[in-house]
């Protein structure tokens, strides 16, 4: 019975592989001379080494020779087919070195003595996996400092934080890995055991302490195991079905196997069981090895498996899994037409596909781009003439050749169309679009609006990705918006190095293979809110990608091959410019987008946003004032996207009850009366506490991102004593505005002397000196007028002329610095009905520079000496 099914199962396995029928049964009768499982095992081995067998070595094996002639044949021609290209490949090397306890050859200098006791290597250095767990018996090449030691300790990283140094975010169950070869920066490392951490040594380089883990013992004969193993062996035969990807590491796997198994069969009869127990183990680790690196965590409870029989499940399941993602690339890879299936099923790609892309645009491809193309292809010729793997190579070249070498859209100077588009778009913004109009002069005159990388800089919602849209749409240029904000890694503007598993490429090339020219228009968002990193900081990537000296050669790690970046035009947003860093500062030229004015919003609410829905004035201009105060109008779109909603809910309903849907939509009006049905109470108060300012209060202005805010300081007395001069200091304020407040306090007391040497307030009171809203945080170094005036205030007892508003900073000598932020101010002062107001006299020309709009009703005086506040001040009759 035995033998019944040792022949019909090995002629059943040779024949799905295909092959012959003479030499089919030649092996079946042979085969009845070895146990079941081995019989099995070498089954499989044949079948795997078939496709060399005709280029290679026949089998000549006749059926009427004596058992042991059949015996001595077949191990004959077992190890020459077995023998060939034995130390051709680094890979077979490494596994078959593994699988056998051999010493690996070295394509470098050594690091490992001829005989090494891996037991020895208990402390070692942990590498962090990122991609997948390393595999016993797998090789895998990575970039790492650690090149001393012969040995390392292979982790997989729990999540991607990178820049920890702990322990806690690797997986505790590892691999010992053996350092085979170092090629420049290069390491290739191959595993050799597992390992288990149990103690941290040091954090720089992280170092721990391990024991080497052992499989479980268990029963080699128990027929679930046994099951279990055929059935991996049966879903390797599909992984070959579906794609030959794995073909080369099925065969190494095999040739290894059979060789370790002949061995022993030819050293002594006694060493069968350790053969097949070699079988179950290691077939288990290589199911899990030629697994994708999407089951990492897979992978990883197959490495930390110590039982065989449950690990040989769990790589049964990675494998099925391995051959369903097979079959959906095999689907997607004949809905090419330059294609061919039989091209995918060998996986062998033709450089003609790439040769006949690049023929039109040849000349324009530079030197140094088509020397790397062409020793792509003739890699891919060598390596299709081994059967071996082009996915990479394909992918890379795939790639190069489609960037738009030379290839540029036409672009429009046209200054009267880019202004024409300007104010479709937009609404206001004067200053912003006469600059935006210089560069597009300059390109008129030159042919390309070369300079300095052009920054937007305002509030939120104030129109800087639109008009960075409309800047591509004026000059003709392709757009690509690219996010930065909290970007921490200068891999996704500079690409991963290519010896990665996943490397991608950096976001500047997807962006030319997306947009198809030379010269599009990139947008970099949010570039003040960069993320810090200590190994891989993206300014320095930033550096050179806006560089104009720098970005004509710019290096992409995933190509490594520059390209020319010169061409394209750059421009960058930002809120803060002061979160910028400074080299990058220095390249840009910057544009201020101040917020919008309650005139300007309407104007846009009414051109832009309010077209279905009938809106009073006073409604808009209510929303506009006590629901939607900041700067820009993304908050207005949203509150008027929600009056729409309610609308529509209402019509709705009003429908299910009636057929008169329309009649009533027509009476439908938004007013000062129903607002607050639709948008709930309002969200802002009147700014304005005090119609009269009492004794010891002032109104500042503060700028902020809501477009600029009031801001009152509040002084008063607490105990008066002898000696008892002192300040006492709430609010929230930050840093500069205590220091700000403690310069007023000295200069208000030499003040105060100066004009009545009598006065002994500030010298014998303990003041409290608060500004409002202590739950907002303030800072900044424009408030040292008024908390002087606010403190002379209650010395004399005398409030501050009505209506008064002030801002600016004061040195101790008196002298008023200047500002910024005027226009932000301006609107607050405007919005409290403020009449007057005191800027420095440094800020002049930027109060020239509003529009009259700003001005109109407003009394500004300009000042460089605090005497001149004094006496705007306090110089009135009561």
């Amino acid at each position: 019975m035995k033998g019944l099914f040792v022949c019909d199962t090995s002629c059943l396995l040779l024949a799905f592989f295909g092959v012959s029928y003479s030499l089919r049964q030649s092996i079946a009768l042979i085969f009845l001379k070895f146990p079941l499982s081995l019989s099995l095992s070498l089954s499989l081995s044949l079948l795997m080494l078939k496709p060399y067998t005709s280029h290679h070595m026949p089998l000549a094996i006749r059926v009427g020779s004596s058992p042991a002639n059949r015996s001595l044949l077949l191990l004959k021609a077992w190890n020459q087919l077995t023998r060939w290209n034995r130390s051709s490949h680094l890979a077979r090397r490494a596994f078959f070195s593994t699988l056998t306890n051999s010493k690996p050859t070295m394509s470098c200098s050594a690091t490992v003595s001829a005989k090494p006791c891996l037991d020895d290597y208990l402390t070692v250095i942990a590498l962090r996996l990122s991609h997948k767990p390393l595999i016993p018996g797998f090789y895998m090449p990575l970039y790492s400092k650690s090149r001393d030691a012969p040995y390392v300790g292979a982790f997989l990283m729990k999540d991607d934080d990178k820049a920890s140094t702990n322990s806690s975010v690797i997986h505790q169950v590892g691999t010992l890995a053996q350092i085979i070869s170092i090629q420049g920066e290069q390491v290739i490392i191959i595993g050799r055991e597992r390992l288990q951490i149990t103690e941290t040594v040091s954090k720089d380089p992280l170092t721990v302490k391990t024991h080497h883990l052992k499989d479980k013992t268990y029963d080699k004969a128990d027929e679930i195991i046994k099951a279990t193993y055929f059935e991996v062996i049966s879903m390797l035969g599909d992984v070959l079905k579906t794609t030959p990807l794995w073909r080369e590491q099925v065969q190494k796997y095999s040739q290894a196997c059979s060789l370790h198994i002949i061995r022993k069969l030819t050293d002594s009869g006694a060493g069968i069981f350790e053969a097949i127990d070699f079988n179950y183990q290691k077939l288990a680790d290589f199911g899990a090895g030629i697994s994708g690196t999407s089951n990492k965590h897979k992978i990883q409870e197959v490495l930390e498996e110590l039982d065989v029989h449950k690990r040989l499940d769990l790589t049964l399941e990675l494998v099925k899994k391995q051959v369903e993602i097979n079959k959906i690339q095999v689907f997607h890879a004949s809905l090419f037409p330059c294609i061919r299936i039989e091209d995918y099923k060998f996986f062998s790609f033709s450089a003609e596909t790439f040769r006949k892309r690049i023929e039109p645009i040849k000349e324009k491809i530079p030197k140094h781009v088509q020397k790397v193309i062409e020793e792509q292809f003739a890699k891919i010729d060598r390596i299709k003439r081994n059967y071996g793997s082009t996915d990479d190579i394909y992918s890379y070249l795939d790639l190069l050749t489609s960037l738009p070498w030379g290839k540029c859209s036409d672009e429009n100077f046209d200054v009267e169309r880019a202004e024409k588009i300007l104010d479709e778009d937009h609404y206001g913004l004067r200053d912003v679009k006469e600059t935006i109009l210089e560069f597009i002069a300059v390109g008129t005159l030159t042919g390309n609006p070369e300079g300095k990388i052009i920054c937007l800089s305002g509030p939120p919602g104030v129109g800087k990705t639109s008009i960075a849209r409309s800047v591509a749409r004026a000059l003709d240029r392709k757009f690509f918006r690219l996010a930065v904000g909290g970007l921490s890694d200068s891999s996704h503007i500079k690409g991963d190095r290519g010896v990665y598993v996943g490397a991608t490429p950096g976001k500047m090339v997807q962006c030319l293979k997306e947009v198809g020219t030379e010269n599009p228009l990139v947008l970099l968002d949010e570039i003040d809110k960069l993320g810090k990193n200590s190994r891989d900081d993206p300014e320095g990537a930033l550096l050179e990608l806006l560089d104009p000296q720098q970005n004509s050669h710019f290096l992409d790690y995933f190509l490594d091959v520059t390209i020319d970046l010169s061409k394209v035009l750059f421009l960058c947003t930002a809120n803060i410019t002061d979160m910028i860093p400074g080299p990058l500062l220095d390249r840009m030229e910057v544009i201020q987008l101040a917020g919008y004015t309650a005139d300007e919003k309407m104007h846009i609410a009414r051109d832009y946003l309010v077209k279905t829905a009938d809106m009073s004035d006073a409604a808009l201009l209510s929303l506009i004032e006590n629901y939607c105060r900041e700067a820009g109008v993304r908050n207005l779109q949203k509150h008027i996207e929600k009056i729409f909603r309610k609308i529509a809910l209402k019509l709705v309903r009003e429908r299910a009850k009636s057929e008169q849907s329309r009649e009533v939509a027509e009476k439908i009006m938004i007013d000062g009366t129903n607002l607050a049905d639709y948008v709930g109470k309002p969200v802002f108060r009147g700014e304005k506490i005090y119609e009269q300012t009492p004794v010891g209060v002032v109104m500042g202005l503060a700028w902020s991102s809501m477009g600029g805010s009031t801001l009152y300081i509040e002084t008063t007395f607490v105990e008066e004593g002898e000696g008892k001069g002192d300040l006492h200091i709430t609010g929230h304020l930050g840093n500069v505005m205590i220091e700000s407040a403690e310069i007023a306090h000295t200069v208000a007391r030499r003040i105060m002397f100066d004009k009545d040497p009598k006065n002994l307030f500030f010298s014998n009171s303990k003041l409290h000196l608060h500004v409002p809203q202590g739950a907002t945080p303030k800072d900044g170094p424009s408030a040292g007028c008024a908390m002087i005036t606010s403190l002379l205030s209650l010395a004399m007892k005398k409030p501050v002329k009505k209506d008064l508003a002030m801002t600016g900073e004061v040195t101790l000598t008196g002298r008023i610095l200047p500002i910024g932020g005027l226009k932000e101010k301006t609107m607050a002062a405007r919005r409290s009905q403020v009449k007057m107001i005191i800027f420095p006299e440094a800020n002049r020309i930027d109060f020239e520079d509003l529009e009259e709009s700003f001005k109109e009703g407003l009394d500004v005086h300009f000042v460089d000496e605090y005497e001149q506040i004094f006496e705007l001040a306090f110089g009135y009759d009561q």
